[in-house]
């Protein structure tokens, strides 16, 4: 591709300006969700793909963590398998489990790796699963329905939650040259098989491991005021507030609970990123200005 003169300066001055950033994070491990838009369209899959290369070969450690939910919902329309959900969760029966695993564990989870690895990285797909490292316990959801005076736990089947990380399992990947790809299942003691909501595994694996940054991808532009401002420097006590006003609310306060939860437990920075945008993670991690909401637990952003 021909650059004309001023367009190789912007290159340049791009690259040099990028220079603290790489120094700053080489050596850092940086987990991120992968899911919505960027996971769907393939500009941004080969864009995002091509974003986890560069940071493994900068010396950033990446563990990019992945969801899969409507392509679950697609296969099980294909096999003629209905789909409940109780509270926004979706009932997993053994059935039902199967075809997560296959989805997620098989699919999906080779998918990315394919891309990761078609754009000139190394990348290992794998699932809590394997030597076990993500230890799940059942996940019981609280429901009323009309006409009951209490709610009710409800048990929908093989929906799980963190029970612990073996982080020895994911320090391997540090001194390699694998990039690891994680498919959020995990397993109880008994080899019983849990599907586990993404972003919660995002942000349990960022703890473990002490993670410089989680990045969590979204089809929003980030958390907005409510005038519809993008906020783009929060510390935790300001996110709380947010919470108690009613800014923060519905679909937003489980990503919002899973940035506040890493962030609360030694992760430096929790992002809510603009995964439409494309090369989203570069653009939050080597700019001031980033895509999307930046959490910390300091009075001033980065």
């Amino acid at each position: 591709m021909a650059f004309s003169r001023e367009s190789a300066l912007d290159v340049a001055k791009v690259l040099s300006e990028s220079l603290p950033y790489i120094q700053r994070f080489a050596g850092k491990t940086l987990v991120i969700k992968y899911g919505g838009n960027a996971m769907t369209d393939e500009t941004l899959q080969a864009g995002f793909a091509r974003d986890i290369v560069l940071m493994k070969a900068i010396g950033i450690n990446p563990i990019v963590v992945h969801g899969g939910g409507p392509q679950i919902g697609d296969m099980l329309t294909k096999l003629n398998i209905e789909s409940k959900f109780i509270n926004g969760m979706r009932v997993t029966d053994t059935a039902t489990m199967d075809v997560v695993e296959m989805v997620l564990g098989g699919q999906v989870n080779k998918e990315i790796v394919n891309l990761i690895c078609e754009a000139g990285g190394k990348a290992i797909g794998i699932t809590g699963k394997d030597s076990r490292f993500i230890k799940a316990k059942k996940l019981f959801v609280k429901h009323q329905a009309e006409g009951m005076a209490t709610p009710e736990q409800v048990d929908i089947g093989h929906v799980g939650e963190v029970a612990s990380i073996d982080t020895s399992f994911l320090k391997l990947f540090e001194s390699s040259d694998l990039i690891p790809v994680i498919a959020p299942i995990g397993v109880d003691d008994q080899g019983n098989s849990y599907n586990i909501n993404a972003d919660l595994v995002a942000g349990k694996v960022a703890e473990a491991v002490g993670a410089e940054k989680l990045m969590l991808l979204t089809n929003i532009s980030g958390v907005q005021d409510k005038q519809g401002n993008v906020l783009t420097g929060l510390s935790t006590a300001q996110v709380d507030a947010l919470i108690a006003d009613g800014t923060i609310y519905g679909g937003m306060l489980p990503k919002i609970s899973c940035a506040l939860s890493a962030v609360n437990a030694g992760v430096t920075s929790a992002h809510i990123i603009d995964g439409r945008v494309p090369h989203a993670t570069l653009l939050e991690i080597f700019t001031d200005t980033g895509v999307g909401t930046l959490i910390s637990n300091t009075k001033t952003t980065e």
